[in-house]
């Protein structure tokens, strides 16, 4: 009854952790549903050993939780990219170490808790990503080719009239290049348009 039992502290801690890793699979980050699954699972497994693998014998669960703890750190700095001036990876680095401590959970028969925490990070996620979708901002570049000054303002009317920011702009060339602030929202309905009706554009994402 008792290998069952443990057999059931990895199975749940594996859901757990996979459901974290859905939504960040379904976000596109950089760790999905098989690396949180496989962290859960592994926390779990460590609690497990450090309660039960021992015997009779003194042993301490609470320094290999601590080990988890620590060595979870490698895996979490390895999300996590400094790309052209912004942090990147960080939410699924924090997502990472709290599915080890599911897992933990899990392995010590700690259903209750380590169910809470699985809603409650998942509820997290999905709501700063409903609120950075609505609300968000990002800074933007955008660069095409035109053949005339007349042709640069007529893009800068067209990008204030649709709400957006020109923090800067250059004209080199024929080649004019904008620096954008734009809501997540114009981001996604209303820049698309204008970047079609341009001559060779390009888009990059500052931060």
């Amino acid at each position: 009854m008792m290998d069952w039992n443990l057999v059931l502290r990895l199975v749940v801690a594996g859901l757990m952790g996979g459901l974290v890793g859905l939504e960040r699979e379904l976000r596109a980050k950089e760790a999905g549903l098989r690396t949180h699954f496989i962290v859960a699972l592994g926390s779990a497994l460590f609690m497990i050993i450090s309660q039960f693998a021992f015997g009779d014998q003194q042993h301490d669960a609470a320094r290999v939780a601590a080990q988890v703890v620590s060595g979870i750190g490698f895996i979490g700095a390895g999300v996590i990219i400094f790309q052209r001036n912004a942090v990147r990876g960080v939410t699924t680095a924090a997502g990472l170490w709290v599915v080890a401590a599911i897992g933990l959970a899990c392995g010590a028969g700690m259903w209750l808790v380590a169910g809470t925490a699985t809603v409650l990070t998942v509820l997290c996620l999905e709501a700063v990503h409903f609120l950075h979708k609505r609300y968000g901002e990002k800074s933007i570049g955008l660069s095409a080719d035109c053949p005339g000054e007349s042709d640069v303002q007529e893009v800068l009317r067209r990008l204030k009239e649709s709400g957006i920011d020109v923090e800067s702009w250059s004209f080199n060339s024929g080649r004019a290049c904008f620096e954008l602030h734009v809501r997540q929202k114009d981001y996604i309905n209303v820049l698309p348009s204008i970047v079609s009706s341009l001559q060779n554009p390009e888009v990059e994402i500052l931060g």
